[in-house]
């Protein structure tokens, strides 16, 4: 018996949330008494092997020029006899934009219980009960499941990533697989050092801001902090910034270490997306702004004035010229 972790990439890396999998994965398996193991599908330049320091002992690779664009039944399907072939009882993925693609579909192939968007270990003194965020991260529930093969999808961010030290057999396996219903055509890719979705930092800021020619500080900031840009809904939807930036209930739910919100006024759909932030720090010059209620610090004041002097102090305190 195993736990199998879905090992996400892009571009031939692996990606921040899929090492959080797995250090939650192996904690699991600790539990149960199993082996934990890796599944990677499609060619990944990274050193899979070193993916051991965080608990995992074999990996299974599937290597197939179809498997190189996502097409989640596909997915689902190699997924399923791996983990058969493993005799997984637990599966894990992250709770990202691939693993809630993929992780339904896995559940209804192999009549296993789904508990998606969990934030901490699963209780096995008595059952398989697992803790997760419901009605836009306001409330937990906890889940027991009692299918013989338990799939989870952990909450990016909410696990610390623990390296230790060894390494991880990678091993090939051949598995079936069907030729893909989803035709790539062409990728029009985001924009931006940081991925947002992966980002420990996010820079917001909304309409406060006045227009677009005024986001060269919020950029300048996130650069010197090393973080991903982001937006409110009406900053994407007056064309001010991309719609990928556009956090919130109905564009990207993001979990960073630190999120930084400029000139937004926090309205409940937008919170519903950054709720699970660690940090919320708010700068806005309404000094009602329903956003200071869930700030962790907040700073009154204009961000025309307050900015400049924050990348002021941040680049003396970094020795940037």
């Amino acid at each position: 018996m195993s736990v199998l972790i879905f090992i996400d990439a892009a571009e031939g890396q692996v990606k921040k949330s899929s090492l959080e999998a797995l250090t939650y994965g192996a904690k699991i398996s600790e539990q149960l008494g199993v082996a934990a193991e890796g599944v990677v599908l499609g060619n990944v330049t990274e050193d899979l092997a070193a993916l051991g320091k965080y608990g995992v002992k074999k990996i299974h690779q599937v290597s197939n020029d179809a498997l190189k664009n996502l097409d989640a039944q596909v997915y689902a399907n190699v997924i399923a006899q791996v983990a058969q072939a493993s005799g997984a009882t637990v599966i894990v993925f992250s709770n990202s934009m691939d693993g809630k693609a993929i992780a339904p579909r896995l559940s209804a192939r192999m009549k296993a219980g789904l508990v998606a968007g969990a934030v901490a270990l699963p209780d096995t003194s008595n059952g398989f009960t697992v803790k997760k965020s419901v009605f836009s991260g306001k409330a937990f529930a906890n889940i027991s499941v009692a299918t013989p093969v338990k799939i989870i999808s952990l909450s990016p961010n909410a696990y610390k990533t623990v390296a230790g030290e060894g390494t991880a057999e990678v091993v090939a396996f051949s598995a079936t697989v069907d030729t893909p219903k989803v035709k790539v055509t062409s990728v029009n890719k985001a924009s931006g050092e940081v991925s947002l979705t992966e980002a420990e930092i996010v820079v917001s800021a909304g309409r406060g801001l006045k227009g677009p020619e005024n986001w060269g500080m919020v950029e300048e900031l996130a650069k010197l902090l090393h973080a991903a840009t982001a937006c409110s809904r009406p900053v994407a939807d007056a064309d001010w910034r991309p719609h990928n930036e556009h956090v919130g209930q109905t564009g990207f739910a993001i979990a960073p270490n630190l999120y930084i919100a400029i000139g937004i006024s926090g309205a409940i759909q937008h919170l519903a997306g950054v709720n699970r932030s660690k940090v919320i720090v708010v700068i806005n010059k309404d000094s009602e702004a329903p956003f200071f209620k869930a700030a962790d610090y907040g700073i009154v004041g204009d961000a025309f004035e307050v900015v400049p002097k924050l990348i002021e102090s941040i680049k003396k305190l970094k020795g940037v010229a």
